[in-house]
């Protein structure tokens, strides 16, 4: 179905290739699931699929691309249409109408789909992503996961032989990403299609996977069964992590294969002492009480009560549309706050702040991390940041070699990937150094290293009296860091304690190694490593 014959892409101005003689084949009917650190070259593999890559990027692409037998040289984007469906990361700059069902409909109408049948797809596929209490909502007042359903019902309803997508479930919360892999499950094994993701969060994938292909930092490709190529991936999800650590062969895909293999590993950690998890927190920093945010007749955050302490880590988390980011734009003050009263440790209202100075006290990153960049280049966006913040020259960019490394000064901050615009972004936001930082979905887009990184960042933070709240359905993450946990739904505090307490007691945000190990109270690896020590 998709074949790549000795493909190179250079990108104008590029040092190197970004892809380098890549020869893969994916057969009709595979869901294949590209991998590779943040940078790597999977978006440029997605873009060449469907012509994207060069005709509208520019660049050089040599080599051969062709789907179900169209070279890509001769068919550009606009001829692969009915072809090919893409979702992109952000799903909120591909939308061209207001609602959900017109979003729907307008793919179909481009390509003069019958009224009849248009209605019949757009209903079935507001079925398959459970979607149809949706169908009226203006796309703008949809949460970002909620958005990325819709993005991705938008190409199944041309019926495409080939769906590519990227990061699809990044924005999404465990229990909607399982709906969605499993949705597309259902087009692979029911319908034959061919699916394409790249996506970082190997441990939500990977074993739905009919192949994996590996893409190096210097372009090269590998592809092959996941089991034999996960071994020596750059990347890999907690479970195949937990293996190599226990010797495990074959290494495990999932959490139930895991399971099969963990007596012996639950016999080395009966004596092992509880890991010690959390800091001491310090003075309030943030207090909110009886916040309340109204959407016209939607109440989308209802009289919370929070307090958020110097030095502490802490996880807001629950299903898409729950009031997470409202929640967090009321903190920060710049975002609608119709009740209730939020005051820092001074006793300022944040939403009474001149924005500059709020800027150097609260900061927030958002779910779009492009919005807060405007300038030509990364070198003008750092040096801005450190003028605004009156900081030393070269402070937002030791802070963005910290959090993602090797981007030079001159590139256009579009032509970065979704992960080092978070990174840049993330950087510009840190230089004025905020006593309270706001987080909302920040490991959207980066990959493993990446999110090492950023966990050891954002750690340091706190160490040095900074409270950190960071928005996330990332369990692995939140697992890793957090040392708090709050569950929102329906715009109220439903949990509120100790990452433990409220991890392990939910099957849908416990992570991996909690899942294959439970009743025993281990979230992560790394604790595990701890606990039996190097091998003998």
């Amino acid at each position: 179905m998709i074949r790549f014959e000795r493909v190179t892409v250079t990108y104008p101005d590029a040092a190197r290739p970004v892809l380098r003689d890549v020869d893969l084949y994916v057969a009709a009917g595979e869901l294949c699931v590209l991998v590779g650190l943040t940078g790597a070259g999977k978006s440029t593999v997605l873009g060449a699929i469907n012509g994207l890559v060069p005709h509208f990027t520019g660049g050089r692409l040599a080599g051969r691309v062709t789907v179900a037998g169209h070279d890509t040289r001769d068919h550009p984007p606009r001829e692969l249409a009915g072809l090919v469906g893409v979702v992109a990361q952000d799903p909120l700059r591909g939308f061209v109408t207001d609602t959900v069902e017109a979003e729907l409909a307008y793919g179909m109408e481009q390509l003069g789909i019958a009224p009849a049948t248009m209605r019949k797809r757009v209903e079935e596929t507001l079925d398959l992503l459970g979607i149809a209490e949706l169908r009226e909502r203006s796309i703008r007042t949809l949460s970002g996961g909620q958005q990325q359903r819709v993005a991705i019902g938008a190409v199944l309803t041309a019926h495409p032989q080939v769906l590519v997508l990227d990061e699809p479930t990044s924005a999404l919360d465990p229990a909607a990403a399982e709906d969605v892999l499993a949705a597309l499950t259902r087009l692979v094994h029911d319908l034959g299609m061919t699916v394409v993701v790249a996506e970082h969060r190997l441990e939500r994938v990977i074993e739905y996977a009919d192949r994996l292909v590996t893409i190096g930092h210097d372009g090269y490709v590998q592809s092959g069964l996941p089991a034999d190529l996960i071994r020596a991936a750059d990347v890999a999800p907690p479970v195949v992590r937990l293996g190599q650590l226990a010797g495990w062969n074959p290494l495990p895909l999932s959490v139930r294969d895991a399971r099969r293999l963990a007596p012996n590993l639950h016999a080395r950690l009966v004596d092992a002492p509880a890991p010690r998890r959390g800091r001491p927190p310090g003075a309030p920093a943030v207090s909110a009480s009886g916040v309340v945010v109204r959407y016209g007749k939607v109440a989308a955050v209802r009289g919370v009560d929070l307090v958020l302490r110097a030095g502490e880590v802490v996880a807001i988390m629950g299903r898409n549309g729950s009031g997470k980011s409202t929640l967090l734009w009321a903190l920060h003050g710049s975002g609608r706050r119709d009740g209730g009263r939020v005051v820092l440790a001074d006793g300022a209202d944040p939403s009474r702040l001149d924005p500059r100075d709020r800027t150097r006290r609260v900061a927030l990153l958002p779910q779009s991390p492009t919005d807060l960049l405007f300038l030509a280049s990364v070198g003008e966006e750092c040096a801005l940041a450190d003028r605004a913040a009156s900081a030393s020259a070269g402070t937002c960019r030791r802070l963005l070699d910290e959090l993602t490394p090797d981007i030079a000064d001159g590139t256009h901050p579009r032509d970065l990937s979704e992960g080092q615009r978070l990174g840049l972004a993330l950087a510009v936001q840190l230089t004025p150094a905020p006593a309270v930082l706001l987080l909302d979905e920040p490991t959207r887009g980066l990959d493993e290293t990446a999110k090492r990184r950023l966990t050891a960042v954002l750690a340091e933070l706190a160490a040095g009296g900074r409270v950190i709240a960071v928005a996330t359905h990332d369990v692995e993450f939140v697992a890793g860091l957090a040392d708090r946990v709050i569950v929102m739904a329906l715009g109220e505090v439903v949990a509120d304690g100790p990452t433990a307490d409220v991890v392990l007691a939910s099957p849908v945000y416990a992570p991996q190694v909690a899942k294959v190990l439970q009743p025993d109270p281990w979230l992560t690896v790394a604790e595990v490593a701890t606990a039996i020590g190097p091998p003998a």
